[in-house]
């Protein structure tokens, strides 16, 4: 049993990879694409205490690193940039929101860390291009 789970060990680093890439790429494009929403996220970053412009950095680490995360390219990098930014999430924002919220961003920073530390397996272009 514990060979074929070990062989399923790059469908389970796909998924993990698939679920993070998505779910940071949707809260990313909300925060950039429509008109003038970069703009408002950047300035709800400046209330909780950070300067403007980290407002842009932490928007776009959610669309292109879940770019990146679903296309299994850089992957090691783009875990490491939404760790921090989920963790950064969690402390200024998740903890007074709640147990729902806070497990969430807790579970996108696991995930996160997870793909830091194992990589983006064997079904991403990081090892099809010898990155990984």
């Amino acid at each position: 049993m514990s060979k074929w789970l070990n062989s399923l060990q790059p469908w389970g680093a796909l998924i993990l990879r698939l679920a993070l890439g998505l779910s940071m790429t949707v809260h990313g494009y909300e925060k950039v694409i429509p008109h003038g929403a970069l703009n408002h996220f950047s300035h709800y970053v400046v209330s909780l205490g950070f300067p403007y412009w980290l407002g842009s950095v932490a928007a776009f680490t959610e669309l292109v690193g879940g770019g990146l995360l679903i296309l299994g390219l850089l992957t090691r990098l783009a875990a490491a940039f939404v760790a921090i930014n989920m963790l950064v999430a969690l402390v200024k924002v998740g903890i007074d929101q709640g147990f729902g919220i806070s497990n969430y961003i807790f579970a996108l920073a696991a995930i996160a860390l997870m793909l830091v530390f194992y990589g983006a397996g064997a079904l991403s272009l990081d090892r099809r291009l010898g990155l990984a």
